[in-house]
């Protein structure tokens, strides 16, 4: 069956960015000092149990994931605490990792071990502040269908410990920081708003993002955007100059391989963008398009062929239903591609978590909509309530994972026989 094809593709990809052999590749030069772990994100747990298997020297740390993704590791602790709004544990995680990196010296290493999602597991308000603030500034960043560059830069105003912060307090010692990026376009110092990377932007220029956006901030944190304090570091801060970034898992290499799985099967790949944004029904729109262009007239491509993508769309909340971006993408795609009897898709977040709800993703296909509306579920009322989720669940198209132990974002494919 297609769904099974599809399925297999995004385990493939899922499993080309699993931490165990990526971060073995990518081990840092040992120091005369101390090593120290440290770090944040859905798959951070993972790295850290490899990072314990691949070092032969002596380690302490402590690293944070959401709950559910934590993995056991014998030297360095871990710490589960809330995704996508931040919550108390991530809070004083924060603050007890900025505690285990102060008073390091020049021959100390910290190895940060940075995943998507470390943005709010690492809660650490700005003076002025509180982890009230935090989380609504995170609530209302995620109602906004600002892009996640955008919304890690705002981020990055109201914190202590984002945009190189965090780099900053491990001074003198060097810090190496081993990404998993579940960015568009993979700049690392986006993952998780860069603790220990100086985020490039602005702070006029996040004044300008919440005002096109219309960004609801809290009043504190107001009057924090409005003035000139807490800066972050500079990338040419001499504190920072002896330390490193390496990406070592992120979209495009999980779609090349899925896309390798294709071609084995007999099935041509074309990969569309490992760094698509914006609004999720509005991408499907497009990816329809193309979808049918192919199936109608077999153009820009032939026949049979899988179009892969990746990245992060966004969802604006307009309605009070359930589901995730990856979701949202499905249910405005099967809408677009009603009736299209050769179309199969399957959409998915890497992490094996679509938003909060518990399933990755769904699967669609041309007879998506009538079988929604066999159900007794409107395609359309569904989508202006923000209700893929309920809707997938109605029909038995969810795909329930569970954690993956990675995160590189999105999965798109999207047959045509």
């Amino acid at each position: 069956m297609d769904t099974m094809l599809l399925e297999q593709m995004f385990r493939t990809a899922v499993a080309q960015a699993q931490p165990a052999l990526a971060v073995a590749q990518n081990l840092p030069e040992r120091p005369k000092g101390r090593t120290v772990v440290i770090g944040a994100g859905k798959a951070s747990a993972q790295m850290a149990h490899a990072f314990e298997q691949a070092w032969d020297g002596p380690i302490t740390g402590l690293v944070v994931t959401r709950y559910g993704y934590a993995q056991a590791c014998e030297r360095i602790e871990i710490v589960e605490a809330a995704h996508p709004v931040p919550d108390e544990a991530g809070f004083l995680a924060a603050r007890r990792i900025m505690e285990t990196v102060s008073g390091l010296g020049p021959d100390d290493l910290v190895v940060a071990l940075i995943s998507g999602g470390g943005s709010s597991l690492l809660p650490a308000p700005a003076p002025g502040l509180t982890l009230d603030d935090e989380q609504a500034i995170n609530r209302s960043l995620l109602a906004s269908g600002a892009p996640i560059s955008v919304m890690n830069l705002i981020r990055n105003q109201f914190s202590a410990i984002k945009g190189g912060r965090l780099a900053a307090r491990c001074a003198p010692a060097r810090v190496a920081t081993l990404v998993v990026s579940d960015v568009p376009g993979d700049d690392p110092s986006v993952v998780a708003s860069g603790p220990t990377i100086p985020l490039a932007g602005t702070r006029s220029l996040a004044r300008k993002y919440v005002s096109l956006y219309g960004i609801d901030l809290p009043p504190h944190a107001q009057a924090l955007l409005a003035g000139d304090d807490n800066l972050a570091p500079l990338a040419t801060d001499p504190a920072l100059a002896r330390n490193s970034v390496r990406t070592i898992a992120s979209a495009a290499l999980s779609l090349e391989a899925a896309a390798a799985q294709a071609r084995e099967q007999g099935i041509e790949a074309a990969i569309l963008s490992d760094s698509i944004e914006g609004e999720a029904r509005d991408v499907a729109q497009v990816h329809a398009a193309i979808a049918k262009e192919v199936a109608t007239r077999n153009r820009p491509f032939s026949k049979p062929v899988v179009l892969l993508s990746g990245g992060e769309t966004t969802v604006s909340l307009r309605g009070k239903g359930r589901g995730g971006r990856n979701a949202e993408f499905l249910l405005a795609l099967a809408i677009a591609i009603d009736g299209s009897e050769r179309v199969t898709a399957l959409a998915a977040d890497t992490d094996g978590i679509d938003g909060s709800e518990d399933n990755a993703g769904a699967f669609v296909d041309g007879t998506t909509a009538t079988r929604l509306r066999h159900a007794g579920i409107d395609p359309l009322a569904a989508l202006a309530n923000n209700d893929a989720y309920s809707a997938f669940k109605a029909i038995g198209d969810l795909l329930v994972t569970g954690p993956t132990g990675t995160n590189v974002n999105d999965f798109r494919a999207i047959l045509v026989r």
